[in-house]
């Protein structure tokens, strides 16, 4: 994925260090019981911007809830929504999430190069899964040919 390509991702592939992950989760454990929105989104931001599977998917999550709950930040949290599922291989939710994104605001930049992006992967990962398939089919045939040459 080139900056090049999609200049409006650029941060895209920028994760955040572990330091500056556990400022924003102790921001949301200071205000425990209840933290604010605010707070829990720049938290599901850090979580998404992330290495890590198991962070990535903490951050959807956080993000989903606050989809539901907060009407102010539905934009945000489905931009990143789709990032998030993008970078965990969803990319069927990510999809859904951008294109729920542009249904709001169509002209949206960073979330028709987002769209481009899901879309280029979902075409290279497609590619690759034919020839994936394409050679275990080859190998199956040329071990059907290799049994039956030696039953002659």
């Amino acid at each position: 994925m080139s900056n090049l390509l999609y200049p409006a991702l650029k941060d895209f592939e920028h994760t955040i260090p572990i330091e500056r992950l556990n400022v924003l989760r102790n921001q949301v454990e200071s205000e425990n019981p209840d933290p604010s929105a605010g707070s829990l989104f720049n938290y599901a931001w850090g979580l998404i911007k992330t290495k890590g599977h198991k962070y990535n998917q903490e951050g959807v999550e956080i993000l989903k809830e606050l989809y539901r709950k907060e009407p102010d930040i539905r934009k945000d949290c489905l931009y990143y929504l789709s990032m998030g599922s993008l970078k965990l291989g969803d990319y069927t939710s990510a999809r859904q999430y951008i294109e729920e994104l542009l249904k709001i605001e169509p002209d949206n930049s960073q979330g028709q190069a987002m769209k481009n992006v899901i879309e280029d992967k979902i075409t290279k990962e497609g590619l690759i899964g034919l020839g994936i398939a394409g050679g275990i089919l080859a190998v199956g045939v040329g071990i059907i040919g290799a049994l039956i040459r030696r039953k002659r």
